[in-house]
């Protein structure tokens, strides 16, 4: 699993430059509310689903995990596709991976101090320094090949796109066996908790930037970027900081969900012309 997040993370690399954090002071106002839209709504978004549909803590724990989780690559892909604001979405996966190292240990102990009525779950700083260095050390190397090497950046860019689809679906395949026993009964309880999750994500995130007068693009961007989430990174952190592959079950099946609904709500966002 560390393996197969370092090769997603170091394809996420080669797509970054210095640049892109840059950004921020060209889009400030789409910058801040897409930050403030992952940041903040999403959380209390997920809150609510959890709490309305009456998750068991394991689960409700682990859907707060993934809202707390960054975009990825795919995002900007989807976006691209939509027509969003590819440079936008680029700049928000660099920020919201650097930012998710402290707002994401936060997210995750305040809700299962919430949702854990006899235990609380604590994510050292250690053991969080140790999973975000295997996701930042290979975006920085793939910054650097990119920099310094973009020949070699074309060479490996279509392979590690495909390794990072495969290894997405191996660490979806291993956290559903390892709950295979339980598995029909997680589908039932956190299914449809995943999909109003996911729907509401992508609603949240392009119509509050419409309301406050973002572009259309813009918003399609900031749609895609808190609707895709790394389901990778939730997962590893389930399992390996937190000690419970159930916890993992719910990054697992939204991670199924996302790809579908990104592209309906790619295709229903264009329908109308502005």
């Amino acid at each position: 699993m560390p393996i197969a997040l370092g090769v997603i993370m170091l394809g996420l690399g080669l797509s970054l430059t210095i640049a892109d954090f840059k950004r921020v002071v060209v889009y400030p106002k789409a910058v801040l509310v897409g930050l403030a839209c992952q940041m903040l709504l999403l959380p209390l978004v997920c809150f609510g689903v959890a709490k309305g549909f009456g998750l068991s803590p394991e689960l409700a724990v682990g859907l707060m995990l993934l809202s707390a989780s960054p975009g990825g690559a795919t995002a900007n892909l989807y976006s691209h596709l939509s027509k969003g604001d590819v440079a936008l979405n680029i700049t928000l996966t660099a920020v919201n991976s650097v930012l998710t190292l402290f707002t994401l240990p936060f997210i995750v102990e305040l809700s299962s101090a919430y949702f854990f009525t006899e235990q609380e779950l604590k994510m050292p700083f250690e053991e969080v320094s140790k999973v975000f260095a295997i996701v930042l050390i290979p975006v920085a190397i793939g910054m650097i090949i990119k920099s310094k090497a973009p020949a070699i950046t074309l060479k490996l860019d279509k392979p590690v796109k495909i390794l990072s689809a495969v290894f997405l679906a191996l660490v979806i395949i291993g956290a559903v066996l390892k709950e295979k026993a339980h598995m029909l009964e997680y589908f039932q309880q956190v299914g449809i908790p995943a999909l109003v999750f996911n729907l509401l994500s992508m609603i949240t995130g392009y119509f509050v930037p419409r309301l406050i007068n973002l572009e259309k693009k813009q918003a399609i961007a900031i749609g895609m970027e808190i609707g895709i989430h790394n389901g990778t990174l939730a997962i590893f952190i389930a399992i390996n900081v937190l000690g419970s592959s159930a916890m993992g079950i719910p990054a697992a099946i939204y991670s199924l969900i996302m790809f579908f609904t990104a592209a309906i709500f790619g295709y229903l966002v264009n329908l109308k012309k502005d």
